[in-house]
């Protein structure tokens, strides 16, 4: 399907989908701070962002407008959407962005590979589960002000704020967030040790994007370090044999591919399978 196509596929199924909620305060995001949240964001003309409470649409217009992304922006308030789509039209852009009137709570993410919104940080770590589930690894999160409660945040900045409306001094905290693969569970990989393979299991856990867990070893289990996660991309390590074994790969449902370096300095591809 042609990106037009899908476009106007998704924005029919949400506006199909539409329901009216009760109206709220409405607080603009200045548009230098929209400005600043779409390049943390690292927004490209390939991308699909979501504004959830999108008020005058400014955040989709704004991208649609400086990178050529697409997208759509959510609020419950009627006249609020109407003037979302009047400004889209205004500024050129209707036919790159839609506003549909529907509850944060009843939106699908998962087409989303920018999800920026200015909301409370209750309402945040309310919706966050659903972030996680529903949207793809390497999905971007931007927030103006509300943070993830015990998600830590992969960067935050604060920009200065002239005009805004609320808080005591004129500047704003943005955060981003990468929304990581999930690859908590237990794998088998092999890896040349020594001179010979050796057939690795890694038990991992996971918070975030933050890892943890142990590889058994020949009948030692060690346990690792400095691993992580970014997005679908994976990084761990551990000691072995006085040096150290690193791995550097991708994951990607019940595999991880990419490549292994090994105490004696060589690199090697890798893959791990999943088997738990």
């Amino acid at each position: 399907m042609r990106r037009s196509a899908l476009f106007v596929a998704l924005a029919a199924a949400a506006c199909l989908a539409a329901s009216a909620g009760e109206e709220v305060p409405y607080v603009q995001t200045p548009q230098n701070v929209v400005e600043e949240m779409l390049k943390l964001a690292g927004v490209r003309g390939t991308d699909f962002v979501m504004d959830l409470g999108s008020g005058d649409g400014r955040i989709v217009i704004t991208a649609a407008k400086k990178y050529g992304a697409r997208g759509v922006g959510f609020d419950y308030v009627k006249s609020l959407v109407e003037l979302g789509t009047e400004n889209a039209q205004k500024a050129g852009v209707a036919d790159r962005v839609a506003f549909v009137q529907k509850d944060i709570h009843d939106v699908d993410f998962s087409p989303a590979t920018v999800l920026a919104f200015y909301l409370l940080s209750d309402t945040n770590v309310e919706l966050r589960p659903k972030m996680l589930a529903q949207l793809r690894p390497g999905a971007r999160i931007v927030s103006h002000d509300g943070d993830m409660g015990e998600w830590e945040p992969d960067a935050t900045i604060v920009v200065p704020a002239p005009g805004k409306p609320v808080g005591v001094e004129q500047k704003s905290t943005l955060y981003l967030w990468i929304v990581p693969a999930q690859v908590a569970g237990e794998w088998r990989t092999t890896v040349p040790l020594g001179g010979r393979a050796a057939e690795i299991e890694l038990d991992l856990t996971q918070q975030f994007q933050s890892l943890a867990g142990v590889a058994s070893v020949r009948g030692e289990m060690i346990g690792l370090e400095r691993a992580y996660v970014r997005g679908p991309a994976i990084f761990m390590r551990f000691p072995y044999d006085g040096g150290t074994v690193r791995f550097q790969g991708r994951a990607n449902a019940d595999r991880i591919v990419g490549r292994v370096t090994t105490p004696d300095g060589r690199t090697h591809p890798w893959r791990a399978l999943r088997t738990n």
